[in-house]
């Protein structure tokens, strides 16, 4: 069962292909809706030692880093190992 935790934004590394997939209007649009209503959806990491790796949620996160945020609700998965 996955447990909603907070963690630091800084924490979190988004790989470099996942920052090509960003688009800045919805970005705009979550930023707007997490202001009304909050953060809903936690975002999916994973660790990598001391920090954390985005898995999902990158619009999400970076709505909550253009407001301003410090934590961002997280899910902790682990990867498989294939």
């Amino acid at each position: 069962m996955l447990v909603k935790e907070p963690l630091p934004i800084s924490l979190i590394r988004v790989p470099a292909k996942r920052m090509k997939t960003l688009v800045a209007d919805k970005v705009t649009t979550l930023a707007e809706d997490i202001l009304e209503n909050g953060q809903q959806t936690p975002i999916r990491v994973r660790e990598n030692g001391a920090e954390y790796v985005l898995i999902e949620g990158l619009h999400r996160l970076e709505a909550l880093k253009a407001l301003g945020e410090q934590t961002v609700d997280t899910y902790k998965v682990r990867a498989r190992l294939h």
